[in-house]
């Protein structure tokens, strides 16, 4: 037994008691003072140093000035963004999370700085980190689904849907590997489905790599749950900088990737395979197969054809002579961004992707399709020949009369010789196509004995198709040039000679400047209805505000002041002043975009000193809606309410109590209430490009549970009058947004709808009626619309009954709107 004297005493020890340093605390307390003061004074910079010091000197502030911290860590971020001081802006965030590491506001603050910056995987990492803070912040939720669409894209689920593709690629892989392809390299694994078909169909080592950190990130995760996390290789790493043995110990005999765009080459497929062909994979030999490498797909076949399609014709080029009152005459060329030569432009994207058949109007075949291109993916001589080759000139009988809008490209992907895919207009895939628009045929008509001249190059790795030509009469006109009125020739017209006279023009020198607009802003400017309602909303405001200053004996010849702060470019301030006695203040900062508002002024008869550009830039709220002057208040402030993708624009309710502070008295926030509508439907397409579907694992591998948390419950860009899906209900009142009555807002509100069919609820599109001014309205569902339309997908589809009742709960948060949906049992009366 152990000697009792060698047990511990427990006796009371006397408490070492911490020793003040008044010196210190004199520090703290008179730079707590000075940050007041700073605060106080608007100097955020020196506040923000001085909150530093005193919350690393004594940390038991940090509680009692987290609030003035952050207000004076966000006002500093805006002056150093402003004056384009990144690097210090996000020192500061970095400084300021060293001390509040865990502080969810600050996190998502810093997130949606990163994001704007292109940051997009940080961005989603500390908007991630908020929710875990805080799993109930609304603002770190809604930024994580917005940059969800970003990181993962919404074509990743679509093609997890597709079993028909997944089981090409997996009868390829498993056939290649077969016959002794037993070192694989996944280019851009996304998910790592393609790496583990090939580890399942027996490879011996796989590897596989993958830009994004967020999808290397995820495919880390799924290889690691389908028990294959030590079998595959995954490397954050474009393949372009990969070597061997740095990267990987060994050439590989098998290159599996999709690394193709709806225009095949627009994720560099081929400046990744000539590397790996060069530096990744056995080379091809000819006379002993086994030790040869090759590429899946092998191949790829390329088809075309010219069309015509309103639709894409309203995105890309003018075709509407006035609006608003305006004559458009002066506007010069305008064009979308996405213009194709055969010389390379960087300014501008040569195609765009749409879906055609989901297209608003459909589209009409102008020409039979046609083969534009063949490549072999296992001849690396062939591709690096493709941006050599000579332009091909492809000369296409007309078979159908219609203005020619654009060419469309798809492709069939030849896996091996067996398995090949399909991207057509009529396949159901989850593959878009390619857009070519073009802009120089304005009201130029092709007929039936026309042949449309098409080049085809490869210029720079993009595949590239422009019309140039069109072979009439046996007379050439050259399209890639802007051309003048081209209009069909009249009855009483000689065709020969408006044919002469047109080619006559032809050999004038044009201006070759020309003013890009997004596609959405040339949209809007095709757009009639809307600012036809616009202008007849001005005229009656100004009509009742000169009838008040009459009433009240005041000179009714005073200057209107007008602000319009819509996004982009914008036609509203120029149509307000176009009204007389009016001064009106555009947002628009692009110079090219300012000299057309100019041309389209003088072109009208507006006096110069009516219009101005005013707005710099600035995304502070209180500098953007400032007085018009000291002594004077805005007559009507126009907000840009609604997003083109069919999003109420965030923070949309807080400048509007703003604007509103700043109205003189009978003055108006254009638009000045927003009614939001929806429906009920039944809709599989939804839900397959939501979220991967059903219980059973894809090709026998678990991804869902793991690709899934990158889900949405919102769906953006959608064309509503083309979603394959089936109305359950009448479209019904969902929420009201009142921008001039603050007392008539609400943040929540319960709305009983009726089924109408059986079925399954899954989704709830929702779209807008915005009231420009007392019944004036446009809606953004409307044929011409510039806008998209959105739908709530619910997590879970809702069995109902015709006849049942479904009570929708639809939430308002700082702009946001979320729907939820359940079947509601208290009884109703009948209709």
């Amino acid at each position: 037994m152990p000697n009792a004297s060698t047990k511990p005493k427990h006796g009371r020890r006397t408490r070492r008691r911490h020793r003040e340093d008044p010196a210190r605390n004199e520090l703290v307390s008179s730079s707590l003072e000075s940050a007041q003061q700073c605060l106080f004074n608007q100097d955020y910079g020196t506040a923000f140093v001085h909150y530093l010091l005193a919350l690393n000197l004594a940390p038991v502030f940090k509680d009692f000035a987290r609030d003035s911290f952050r207000f004076t860590l966000f006002k500093w971020a805006e002056e150093l963004d402003s004056l384009g001081r990144i690097q210090d802006l996000f020192s500061c965030y970095e400084q300021a999370l060293e001390l509040f590491p865990d502080d969810e506001v600050i996190l998502n603050s810093m997130g949606e700085h990163l994001f704007r910056m292109g940051f997009r995987d940080e961005a989603a990492g500390h908007f991630h980190k908020a929710l875990k803070m805080r799993p109930d912040y609304p603002e770190a939720r809604e930024n994580f689904y917005r940059v969800a669409n970003w990181l993962v894209e919404r074509w990743h689920f679509l093609m997890l849907n597709d079993r028909g593709r997944n089981q090409k690629y997996q009868k390829a892989i498993h056939r290649a590997v077969q016959s002794g392809c037993s070192t694989v390299l996944d280019i851009g694994t996304g998910t790592g489905i393609l790496g583990m078909c090939a580890k399942k169909a027996g490879a011996a080592h796989v590897y596989a790599c993958e830009l994004s950190k967020t999808m290397y990130e995820l495919a880390c995760e799924v290889v690691s749950a389908n028990g294959l996390g030590g079998k595959i290789n995954i490397i954050h790493m474009k393949s372009l900088e990969m070597e061997v043995p740095r990267d990987i110990p060994e050439r590989v005999s098998l290159v599996v990737t999709e690394t193709v765009d709806a225009g095949l080459f627009g994720e560099g497929i081929i400046e990744s395979l000539i590397h790996a062909w060069h530096n990744l994979l056995l080379p091809r030999q000819i006379s002993e197969p086994s030790a040869t490498g090759r590429v899946i797909p092998a191949g790829a076949t390329v088809f075309a054809m010219a069309l015509e399609c309103p639709e894409i014709r309203r995105h890309h080029r003018l075709c509407v002579s006035s609006v608003g009152g305006l004559s458009l005459a002066a506007c010069g060329d305008l064009r979308s961004p996405v213009s194709c030569s055969s010389v390379p432009d960087d300014s501008m994207e040569p195609y765009t992707t749409e879906r055609l058949s989901r297209l608003p109007g459909g589209y009409t075949a102008l020409t039979q399709p046609f083969t534009a291109l063949n490549i072999d993916f296992n001849n690396v001589q062939e591709l690096e020949g493709l941006t050599s080759r000579p332009v091909q000139r492809v000369w296409l009988p007309v078979t159908q009369e219609g203005g020619l809008d654009a060419l469309a490209i798809w492709f069939q992907l030849h896996l091996d010789q067996d398995n090949s895919l399909s991207t057509g207009p009529e396949e159901d895939t989850c593959w878009e196509q390619a857009i070519y628009p073009v802009h120089t045929t304005k009201d130029f008509a092709l007929k039936l004995e026309d042949k449309l001249l098409v080049e085809v190059s490869c210029r720079d790795a993009y595949l590239r198709l422009c019309s140039v030509a069109v072979l009439r009469d046996g007379q050439e006109i050259r399209l890639d040039k802007p051309a003048p009125d081209l209009t069909d020739p009249g009855p009483n017209q000689n065709p020969e000679a408006q044919l002469c006279s047109a080619l006559a023009s032809l050999q004038t020198d044009h201006d070759k400047d020309f003013c890009v607009l997004e596609c959405a802003e040339m949209a809007l400017l095709n757009n009639e209805e809307y600012h036809r309602s616009f202008q007849n909303a001005v005229t009656k405001l100004f009509s009742q505000l000169k009838l008040a200053n009459q009433n009240k004996r005041q000179n009714s010849s005073e200057l209107f002041y007008v602000l319009d702060v819509s996004e982009g470019f914008s036609l509203l301030s120029l149509i307000a002043a176009s009204q007389g006695h009016v001064k009106a203040y555009s947002s628009v900062e692009k110079n090219k975009q300012q000299e057309v508002l100019k041309r389209l002024a003088r072109s009208n008869n507006i006096p110069e000193e009516s219009l101005e550009f005013w707005l710099n830039g600035t995304e502070d709220d209180q500098g953007v809606l400032q007085r018009p002057s000291t002594e004077k208040l805005w007559s009507a402030i126009m907000l840009d309410c609604v997003e083109t993708c069919g999003l109420v624009r965030q923070k949309l309710m807080d400048k509007a109590s703003l604007a509103r502070c700043l109205l003189e008295e009978g003055g108006r926030i254009f638009p000045e209430r927003i009614v939001v509508h929806g429906m009920l439907v039944e809709s599989d397409m939804l839900l397959l490009e939501s979220a991967v579907q059903g219980q059973e694992p894809t090709l026998g591998f678990n991804i869902a549970p793991f690709i899934n948390q990158f889900t949405v419950p919102v769906h953006v860009f959608l064309d509503f009058s083309t979603l394959e899906c089936k109305h359950l209900s009448e479209s019904v009142e969902l929420f009201v947004l009142d921008l001039m009555d603050t007392s008539a807002n609400y943040t929540t509100r319960q709305v009983k709808v009726r089924a109408t069919h059986t079925g399954r609820v899954t989704a709830i599109p929702f779209w807008y009626h915005i009231f420009l001014y007392e019944d004036i309205c446009v809606s953004t569902l409307s044929q011409h619309s510039h806008w998209k339309q959105a739908a709530v997908v619910l997590q879970e589809p809702l069995e109902v009954r015709a006849g049942d009742w479904i009570c929708l709960t639809v939430n308002l948060h700082k702009s946001t709107i979320t729907i939820s949906a359940q079947t509601d049992s208290q009884p109703h009366p009948m209709d």
